[in-house]
């Protein structure tokens, strides 16, 4: 599905804004993260009349802070989780054979057999690996599209990722994974499809109260301040979701990675899989990415107090990172190569366990007090059920008419190619030089991605902002494209 209903930008969102004041919705979802754009598009798909309002921006809080992986649920079999292990290995096959295969692609990983992981760890991984290539059966995900695992001799060990360390290294597990374009990218992409089937997407639209018919909102734009009427809301918020529900019990971790030039590792073929010391469950992944770069991580601390807008990593944990990366290879990476450090909060339910670690991934939807529908926890990889299960509630306890959830086998708008639809004329010029992003992907991202701001751009739609020195350089150039752009309408 493409062409026009799929794009978002500055004057659909004055129309649709104006609209939404004057109708009455049967859905109002607020947040604008991969759960609530989720929602929409399942919900618009069955046929129901869609409000979405983000106070920010698509993708502006967790959703954008993962490790972009859609995973299979490795580590949930390792402490006995299997409902969740094998929910991310079905959610994963349809996000890789039938919704998103164009921003997905299968990703090698490799768990190194070196004296810094122990033989117990080598032992489970290796089981474990092999449990989850059963649930990979289970899901029917094809081996053209995930691979089994294998073991692999030293030698391609060193050729899929050349900066292991070589003295001791046994060769490893090869296995496969999904691996998104962009975690952001995926957002947009779903806000954009809900925004096919009809869905109006509203970003700067901040909710202050929620009701079970609908809540008061204010414009970011204007500061005006209005009612959205629905006939039921839902509060996919995350990690803000206590905010407008006080009965929900928010546990935020912090996850952090790191940004590091691929260089630095010998541009590696395969992701680098390091269990943590004395851990067979935990884990830290080097993962290479598509623009040259790649992405360490990931923490898991507890992060409490108030909820900031964008978090911030700590030196102990990009310490950590870099020491349990430095385990298993030849040359330690300092702390001056590192080119980025971000970090998301991970949105979980409180369960009293003692570390943030120990908490299930299992996501929650319940009718809060007030009457609206809260939907929160769970991940990336299994954001669709959560969204299925959200519109099933609402359906069963507003007596909403709609058809069953179809997002299974529903195909996301495809990313049309920027420069087939630029009229700029230096449209393929780079933003800046040593950047892999174009004038052409600057305008597409506000003429059809809902980008209002260079921060927007920046940030969200493109990731040059995850190496802050990029960012300062493009950000001039992005600003003066930008405003241009918006001007022209």
């Amino acid at each position: 599905m493409t062409g026009s209903n799929a794009r978002l930008d500055a004057r659909r969102r004055r129309r649709e804004l104006g609209r939404a004041a004057e109708e009455t919705a049967d859905l109002l979802v607020v947040g604008g993260g991969i759960t609530g754009t989720g929602v929409a598009l399942d919900a618009a798909s069955r046929g129901l009349r869609v409000v979405l309002v983000e106070a920010e921006d698509l993708a502006f809080g967790t959703s954008r802070w993962s490790s972009k992986l859609v995973h299979g649920g490795l580590r949930y079999l390792a402490t006995g989780d299997v409902a969740t292990a094998r929910e991310s290995a079905a959610e994963r096959h349809f996000l890789m054979t039938a919704i998103a295969p164009h921003l997905i692609r299968p990703l090698p990983q490799l768990l190194p057999f070196l004296p810094g992981v122990t033989h117990r760890q080598r032992t489970a991984g290796a089981v474990g690996l092999g449990l989850g290539d059963l649930l990979r059966l289970q899901a029917r995900t094809p081996r053209a599209v995930l691979p089994p695992p294998r073991l692999v001799t030293p030698r391609s060990a060193r050729r899929l990722v050349p900066a292991l360390e070589r003295r001791g290294l046994r060769g490893g597990m090869l296995s496969f994974d999904g691996q998104l374009v962009d975690d952001a990218k995926l957002v947009v992409t779903v806000a954009r499809t809900a925004a096919a089937h009809g869905a109006r997407i509203l970003t700067r639209v901040r909710a202050l109260e929620l009701r079970a018919d609908g809540a008061a909102v204010q414009d970011g734009l204007s500061g005006e301040r209005f009612e959205l009427r629905a006939r039921a809301v839902v509060n996919a918020t995350g990690v803000w979701a206590g905010g407008l529900d006080g009965a929900i019990a928010v546990r935020p971790s912090r996850g952090t990675h790191l940004v590091l030039d691929g260089a630095v590792l010998g541009h590696p073929e395969a992701a680098l899989t390091i269990p943590h010391e004395g851990s067979i469950s935990r884990y830290v992944f080097a993962l290479p990415q598509r623009d040259g770069r790649v992405i360490v991580g990931l923490t898991d601390e507890d992060a409490p107090g108030p909820v900031p807008e964008v978090p911030t990593p700590t030196e102990p944990e990009i310490a950590f990172l870099l020491a349990s990366l430095n385990r298993v290879v030849a040359t330690p990476v300092r702390r001056e190569q590192v080119l980025g450090a971000f970090a998301g909060l991970r949105p979980l339910i409180d369960s009293g366990a003692d570390r943030t670690a120990d908490i299930s991934r299992r996501h929650l939807v319940a009718v809060a007090d007030a009457g609206f529908v809260s939907v929160l926890g769970g991940k990336l990889t299994t954001y669709r059920r959560m969204a299925e299960d959200a519109v099933d509630l609402v359906v069963a306890t507003r007596g909403l008419a709609a058809s069953p959830s179809r997002t299974a086998g529903l195909r996301l708008v495809a990313v049309d190619d920027a420069l087939a639809h630029s009229a700029l004329r230096d449209a393929a010029e780079p933003i800046a030089d040593g950047v892999g992003v174009t004038r052409a992907d600057v305008e597409y991202a506000v003429r059809a991605e809902g980008a209002l701001t260079a921060a927007d751009v920046l940030d969200r739609r493109t990731r040059i902002g995850l190496v802050p020195a990029d960012r300062a350089r493009c950000l001039p150039a992005v600003e003066e494209l930008v405003a241009a752009t918006l001007a022209e309408g």
